[in-house]
């Protein structure tokens, strides 16, 4: 991560589904190449898993994460995900599935937020659009 607060790039916040109990492989391998890349850093992480008799298990990133299939993305723990942001995540997993929550700087943007920064100004807005809403546009421009 970087020396301050002042060197982070816009940060987000990214839930990832997957039927069974561990991360899927390939999902992980994808997000650890983004970050190899330096396209993202991530800045905290926690795994959910809800068995197909309903018990919720929950393992955070300074935990064992080999045992869920996410040990390609340790990092240090920056506590960033509150109970409460987990709370949402828990009640609508269904039982046999599991999800991580990833909390990651776009690092790549890192250095265009610091000018903007240096030049007097900010990032005033960073907002995701959904997929459907993309994909509609797309089709409709076509």
């Amino acid at each position: 991560m970087s020396n301050s607060a002042e060197d982070v790039g816009p940060v987000a916040f990214l839930f990832l589904t997957f039927p069974g109990e561990q991360a899927d492989p390939e999902v992980v391998e994808t997000f650890r190449d983004a970050v190899d890349k330096g396209l993202v850093t991530i800045l905290d992480l926690v795994f959910l898993s809800k068995g197909t008799d309903g018990t919720m298990r929950q393992v955070e990133v300074d935990e064992d994460l080999d045992s869920i299939g996410l040990a390609a993305l340790s990092l240090e723990a920056n506590e960033l995900i509150s109970d409460e942001d987990l709370e949402v995540v828990r009640e609508s997993l269904e039982p046999g599935s599991s999800a991580v929550a990833i909390v990651y700087e776009q690092t790549w943007a890192r250095k265009v937020a610091a000018a903007s920064r240096k030049a007097g100004g900010e990032v005033a807005l960073h907002v995701h659009i959904p997929r459907e809403v993309v994909e509609a546009a797309i089709a409709a421009a076509t």
